[in-house]
């Protein structure tokens, strides 16, 4: 076992490379604050799964959302606390070392993969979503037209492919090449920054709303009668938790920061001001839209109105949602990146040639993906629901429960069979409510 003081830091693959000093390790670059860590993993966590929140309070019900939000975030709180002590503990700077020295080549492979299920689908939705807010869809024989195409009309230029390529050209890959994730800091404080406008935008419509007695009044708990089903309840859960996820950026962004045991801090930091942000969306947007509420909230900010107050609003809504998640695209893809490169290039020194290299052929998959496939929702949502529930939940659990290091005491052992529990259960009843969902449909 490996003496480890708490305040040294840690190396991740495709970093710079560290110094040690007297008093811990630190980069070749001055160490990252703990504000750049909030920043990261709040915008690593507040991703597209923001504007589905709303729905779910129509589902649960306004308590009980706020009951689950806080749960979840305790959760999140616990696992991420797991995987620090056994971080500390052992000689695992990653998340997929800390799985490998737990289970083996098994463990490391089975999260590598997770990683990359549920992270290149992340990123291939965010491109969907901005492809759909600049340049429009076509959905059920309907066709919704993108900002481009409602201020300058149908022209090449306008087109998916087109935009899309002008976005990741010069709006990503400038932050894609940066190699160090507290670089992105800045971005990523637009990026919350962008999330509070969305949370302060949605509030004012609300609260007029309301003031002029356009909104109904909102449901506190679930409406049974009306049709709500115990097994549709669960299926709220891994959307709750997707919009918590921040476990596998925890690693890199501890490799930075000039303190590692801030970490701790900056993860508690970050989750109180998701919860703030999650429940504000929440119920603003369901008090605004009511039962009208969409899966996806930023379809019903898609209409046309005769009142420019409101078309200003509707497109300042899609366009900083767009912009918020241009700029959470870096940081997902930055660990997405870090882990292809732990699990095909573990024992091959990192290089300049091979950061570009997995850089650029990743940004492309996920290119020609959201240009040939865009919509894969279902095949996300699907996926999404295990994959994440193992990051998040299963995979800290589990390290705990090994307990190669003999440092898990009874409480931590009890939340780790109570973790694993609940995210199996919840896993396997909302799979199930999905598939009969999308089944039932299909023959209707």
């Amino acid at each position: 076992m490996k003496v480890e003081n708490r305040e040294s830091g840690a190396h991740a693959p495709l970093l710079p490379a560290v110094e040690r000093i007297n008093d811990g390790v630190r980069t070749d670059e001055e160490g990252a604050s703990i504000s750049g860590a909030i920043f990261n993993i709040t915008t690593g966590m507040v991703g597209a799964g923001i504007m589905s929140i709303p729905a779910t309070f129509k589902v649960l019900g306004v308590i009980p959302s706020f009951f689950v939000i806080l749960v979840l975030a305790y959760f999140v709180d616990v696992t991420v606390e797991f995987l620090l002590k056994y971080t500390h503990s052992g000689e695992s700077n990653t998340y997929g070392e800390l799985m490998a020295e737990s289970f083996g080549k098994f463990g490391s492979v089975a999260l590598q993969l997770c990683v990359m299920i549920t992270n290149l689908g992340a990123l291939i939705i965010y491109l969907i979503i901005i492809g759909d807010v600049l340049s429009g869809n076509e959905s059920e024989g309907m066709v919704h037209l993108g900002i481009l195409q409602e201020w300058f009309g149908i022209h090449w230029w306008s087109s998916r492919a087109f935009s899309l390529l002008l976005v990741m050209l010069f709006g990503l890959l400038p932050l894609l090449l940066l190699r160090r994730i507290d670089s992105l800091r800045h971005a990523s404080a637009i990026s919350v920054l962008l999330a509070a406008i969305f949370v302060v935008i949605c509030s004012v419509m609300a609260i007029h709303s309301m003031w002029v007695g356009k909104t109904q009044k909102p449901r506190l708990v679930p409406d049974f009668a009306g049709g709500v089903s115990v097994f549709s309840l669960f299926t709220t859960i891994p959307v709750f938790a997707t919009a918590f996820g921040c476990h596998v950026n925890v690693h890199p962004i501890r490799a930075e920061l000039g303190r590692p045991s801030d970490m701790r801090s900056a993860v508690r930091m970050s989750l109180l001001l998701c919860v703030a942000i999650y429940f504000a969306v929440g119920f603003f947007g369901y008090l605004l839209f009511g039962d009208s509420i969409m899966t996806d909230m930023l379809v019903n900010f898609d209409t046309t109105s005769s009142c420019l107050t409101a078309t200003i609003l509707n497109d300042t809504v899609r366009i900083s949602y767009a912009l918020h998640l241009m700029l959470v695209f870096p940081v997902i893809n930055y660990t997405l990146r870090l882990n292809v490169n732990e699990l095909f290039f573990q024992k091959s020194p990192p290089g300049n040639i091979r950061f570009l290299s997995l850089t650029f052929i990743l940004l492309v998959c996920v290119y020609v993906t959201a240009i040939a496939v865009p919509n894969i929702w279902y095949f996300f949502q699907f996926m999404g629901t295990t994959t994440v529930m193992f990051l998040m939940f299963i995979f800290p659990s589990s390290i705990v429960l090994r307990d190669i290091h003999r440092t898990s005491n009874r409480r931590d052992r009890v939340l780790a069979v109570l973790v694993i529990l609940l995210a199996i259960g919840t896993s396997l009843v909302a799979i199930f409510s999905n598939f009969a969902d999308y089944f039932g449909k299909k023959h209707t």
